[in-house]
């Protein structure tokens, strides 16, 4: 135990910083006792000492005489004394001073090490206490795993349609599993739920449940990880035998980025641990055991690869901010026991960018306000007067005026018509969400790629050819427009040039730039119609783009 305890501190962050602290203070030690503190004195003020008759002790330590009064210590050059003379008057001590010099060391050391050994065997005993304590109690309530029955169903999440299609038939896989294990399909073990903050990403995962019929066992990433390491892998593993016995069912771990983050050489050892453990239970149960995971995550960049190759997270599902007919339906679910006279369509209008729980919590504000006014109905102005808390309480809502909104359709409308000009495969696109389709194929053409870049300058162009000027808004798709040039002519060599040159890459923008200046002024009229198409639906469809550019041909 104590080996692996002084494996694992010296590896982890905090031994290194407290080694690092304890080499400092073994340097400072040895200057501290090292260093000679003496005065040095001329040969008339060591016989002026010597005459005083206050010399306490004399030594040699080379290349110095020293004279050690009651109270300092002073020294003079050997050569500058008549040591044999000396020698008649006074006894002389011969000292080493590298010896003396080992015996700092030693005692440094053993000083440091006591000190190390004393940390150790402290956090030993927290941790075998805390093993104890866990292992031995007759009521281990923190590892106590019970499962949740979920009485929401897909009735009670408005909005989300295609979200709900992805997974019909992982409910019927729940509800029929033997038919499944007959025709010996299999289905993924493991579904990541992806989307913003507030999107409803726990509440689908209860309602799939709920619409199941099965146990639902829920757990936040932030609480499995422990302090303690080996804790977190703990529960874990009891997570998954615990859904085993009650099999089929739901495991939902929230967060899963706080467990399932991309490990590195500083990384934290019980976090690493824990997902160790993750990847090694979900390799360890059959696809139709019944056992379906669930991972929600707002950070997929973060997640560790292990964590998403086939087999154990094998399918995504993409939940956005919701639409204008998403935010109708959302309001009219958060209504409907509420008297009121509302103008939904109105109000949804004036939520862009908000999410199910900012709109939950704009309905809930604007019930309070009309409650203290003493209104019996809940109306128009009551939301009007709550918005902009909302807003200024949730840093992710993303409200737009109807001059940014008609600015932002424009900026979308570019981009959707060179995406589906040169065929930029796309799930969906909106007023303020972009979804290109992750290229699954490790051959991939310049033209693609050159395609690309046009599609992420679209926006800013037909902003410019529409207002005359520059927006904000286009800052990261320009960025993404040069990251991907750079990639044609650095990393994948497909420039004129053998040896990477950065003009290139400036040439390879303003070709493109030209180019769908060219696109977007001859389809000018198709632009428009998208632009309205936006205005209206706030997303489009690649088949909805491709009636639209179909008309004008």
């Amino acid at each position: 135990m104590q080996e692996s305890l002084i494996t694992q501190f010296i590896q982890s962050k905090n031994g290194k910083i407290i080694l690092a602290l304890l080499t400092s203070l073994f340097l400072l030690g040895t200057f501290i006792l090292t260093r000679d503190t003496s005065k040095i004195i001329t040969k008339g003020e060591f016989e002026q000492i010597l005459n005083s008759k206050e010399v306490k002790k004399i030594f040699i330590k080379s290349p110095y005489i020293y004279l050690k009064t009651k109270e300092k210590l002073y020294k003079i050059p050997k050569e500058s004394i008549n040591l044999k003379e000396l020698s008649y008057s006074y006894p002389i001590e011969i000292k080493d001073k590298e010896v003396d010099n080992l015996i700092y060391y030693i005692l440094l050391l053993l000083g440091v090490g006591g000190v190390f050994l004393i940390y150790l065997k402290t956090k030993e005993s927290q941790i075998q206490d805390r093993a104890f304590e866990l292992e031995n109690t007759q009521n281990p309530q923190e590892f106590d795993i019970k499962p949740i029955h979920s009485n929401i169903t897909f009735s009670d999440v408005a909005g989300m349609e295609s979200v709900k299609e992805e997974l019909e038939e992982i409910i019927d896989f729940l509800s029929n599993p033997k038919e499944y294990k007959r025709l010996d399909i299999r289905l993924p073990k493991g579904v990541l739920l992806v989307g913003p903050p507030g999107v409803g990403k726990t509440l689908i995962a209860k309602a799939l449940a709920g619409e199941a019929n099965v146990p639902f066992f829920y757990q936040s990433g932030a609480n499995i990880v422990e302090i303690y390491v080996g804790m977190g892998a703990k529960k874990i593993h009891r997570l998954f035998q615990s859904a085993k016995k009650m099999a089929p069912s739901i495991i939902f771990i929230d967060e899963i980025d706080s467990v399932g983050k991309a490990r590195g050489s500083l990384g934290n050892e019980e976090r690493e641990a824990t997902l160790n453990q993750l990847l090694t239970e979900m390799d360890g149960f059959d696809s139709n055991s019944g056992v379906i995971v669930i991972g929600a995550t707002n950070r997929l960049d973060v997640l560790d690869e292990a964590l998403l190759r086939p087999g154990r997270f094998d399918r995504r599902v993409f939940i956005s901010l919701p639409d204008i007919k998403e935010r109708e339906e959302i309001l009219k679910l958060y209504l409907k026991k509420k008297p009121n006279r509302v103008n939904i369509p109105k109000i949804a209008n004036q939520t862009v960018g908000f999410s199910a729980s900012a709109l939950s919590t704009l309905v809930n504000e604007a019930a309070l306000f009309a409650l203290k006014a003493k209104k019996e109905l809940l109306e128009d102005n009551d939301f009007e007067a709550v918005k902009d808390k909302v807003i200024s309480g949730k840093r992710k809502v993303i409200s737009l005026s109807e001059q940014e909104r008609k600015i932002q359709a424009v900026y979308q409308s570019g981009k959707i018509l060179i995406a589906t000009w040169f065929g930029i495969p796309y799930e969906k696109i909106g007023l303020v969400t972009t979804r290109l389709q992750e290229i699954d194929r490790e051959i991939v053409s310049k033209s693609e790629m050159l395609n690309r870049v046009k599609f992420y300058l679209a926006g800013s162009i037909a902003t410019w050819e529409v207002f005359d000027q520059k927006f904000s808004n286009a800052s990261e798709d320009i960025q993404k427009a040069i990251l991907e040039a750079q990639a044609i002519v650095k990393e994948y060599a497909m420039g004129e040039f053998v040896i990477a040159n950065e003009a290139e890459v400036e040439i390879i923008l303003k070709e493109a730039r030209e180019e769908t200046k060219k696109i977007l002024k001859r389809l000018s009229k198709a632009r428009v119609k998208i632009e309205k198409y936006l205005l209206k639906h706030e997303n489009i469809r690649p088949e909805d783009a491709k009636e639209i550019l179909g008309e004008i041909f």
